[in-house]
């Protein structure tokens, strides 16, 4: 009995100091750490959901043969290029939001979020006929060097995913107005929805039927056409924060436009040149051969698995973060990077030391050829040492300027950085010294180190205060 007394009061002591330490760093007079919790804990969740699957679905793919790895890794990385464009304007309508919420004004943010939905899907279906019309064309600019069979198999995913990009966008667009008024459960069941059926779909085609680069097609089409559905469903029927309503979508409101594409345009030149810098070296591993794209596929895939913390501090700055401006509260705002900093950069080392005794069994998932292992190896060694001293600043610090307004300068910030660094760099090293697909991964990794001290230096200062989004 005295034994159980004892364990029950060192259990409230240690419970009482976690709290003061919570409420020390993660709270604030805007929200305190049990609001800030109920938005990031389902961002972590449905983060980490994706990126399970997206390493689940490489590795179900690689059973159809290298070619095949090779082409959807080639198409992703031009998918990841165009989704991020649909992101980066969701994000506008995130920010719109999370400051009319911040500041109270309800009509005004159930006003946003119909916008953002509209000019997300308006762009998406625009960007999405242009890809699926010019397919060949692109495929041949981009890839033009790679072998036959990996060109035939890009060919037939390009066009699949081309035709799904209007049914991303609206989920993306309903995503970030629901992320805006902190609905963070909501997405990451919309989430569970859209990628546990593409899961399941990839079961049925790829490791039943065998159907290869055809079945990942159909899976992709099935599954995001029932979560664009579901999405829509649940904004005009069941959510109750923001009153939606499909004749707000279909009527502009150029104001309100404006104000979402002030963040969102900059964001998306940002991500297009960006990812473009991105695809642009990919084209450099094409030149090294299949086996170095089977290398970067399957590195790509390997190094997001300790980010995953890092991607929902970041998604989770952009709504806490914005209802902080909204409010005019900077003391919040800079107090919530501070600490968002700390726990993406802790997040990635617990994970990093989950997952190293595994790392031999995550590779062997893709079932690689013995000879393309010890690079593959080298690759993540290096990438997961930088990941929790560069990757949170490098990406949750310009989350946080944009929130406040400041999306001009990370636009000329990342664009400087991506060019400069990674995509010349990244020609020096992996081209032209003979460090081949390795040198391409070390420049991305000085890359985010630059931007890093770059965004800090901004932070500190107090120019990314002067922007009033809300009029």
């Amino acid at each position: 009995m005295l034994v159980k007394m004892r364990l029950r009061a060192a259990l409230l002591h240690v419970k009482q100091r976690a709290v003061k330490v919570l409420e020390r760093h993660l709270s604030g007079e805007s929200m305190d750490f049990r609001q800030v919790f109920a938005i990031i804990v389902p961002l972590l969740m449905d983060q980490a959901f994706i990126i399970l699957l997206a390493l689940l679905n490489t590795a179900m793919i690689s059973a159809s043969g290298e070619a095949a790895v090779a082409a959807v890794g080639m198409v992703d990385s031009l998918n990841i290029f165009i989704f991020n464009v649909f992101i980066a304007l969701a994000t506008g309508g995130t920010v719109i939001v999370a400051q009319y919420r911040g500041a109270g004004n309800s009509t005004a943010f159930s006003k946003a979020a119909a916008q953002t939905i509209a000019a997300v899907s308006l762009i998406s279906f625009i960007i999405g006929l242009t890809v699926s019309g010019f397919h060949s064309q692109i495929l041949s600019f981009l890839f033009g060097k790679a072998e036959q069979a990996v060109i035939d198999n890009a060919r037939l995913y390009l066009i699949g995913s081309s035709i799904s990009y209007t049914l991303v966008g609206v989920i993306e667009a309903v995503g970030g107005a629901l992320r805006g008024v902190g609905a963070t459960k909501a997405t990451l069941w919309l989430s569970l929805i859209k990628n546990g059926t593409y899961v399941l779909f990839n079961v049925i085609f790829l490791n039943v039927l065998k159907m290869g680069v055809w079945g990942l097609v159909y899976s992709l089409l099935a599954s995001r056409l029932l979560g664009m559905v579901c999405s829509l469903i649940y904004m005009r029927m069941i959510h109750n924060t923001i009153v939606f309503r499909f004749k707000d979508v279909i009527r502009l409101d150029f104001s309100m436009l404006k104000r979402i594409l002030f963040i969102g345009i900059p964001f998306a030149a940002e991500q297009m040149f960006f990812n473009g810098g991105k695809l642009l070296t990919q084209t450099f591993i094409v030149l090294l051969g299949t086996n170095a794209l089977t290398v970067n596929a399957i590195c790509n895939s390997l190094s997001t698995l300790p980010q995953v913390g890092v991607l929902s501090c970041n998604l989770a700055a952009i709504t806490v973060i914005g209802q902080c401006i909204g409010n005019r509260n900077y003391n919040d705002a800079r107090k919530f990077v501070r600490s968002f900093l700390v726990l993406g950069s802790l997040s990635v080392v617990v994970l990093i030391l989950i997952l190293l005794p595994f790392l031999p069994s995550l590779i062997g998932l893709f079932s690689p050829s013995p000879t393309i292992i010890p690079s593959i190896k080298i690759i993540i060694y290096i990438t997961w040492a930088a990941t929790p001293l560069l990757w949170p600043a490098s990406f949750i610090t310009p989350s946080a300027l944009r929130a406040a307004g400041d999306a001009r300068f990370t636009l000329i910030a990342a664009l400087t950085t991506m060019w400069l660094i990674r995509v010349v760099l990244g020609y020096v090293l992996g081209i032209i010294l003979p460090f081949g697909i390795t040198g391409v991964w070390i420049a991305m990794i000085i890359e985010w180190g630059v931007r890093s001290l770059i965004f800090h230096i901004r932070f500190r200062g107090g120019k990314w205060r002067n922007h009033n989004l809300l009029g």
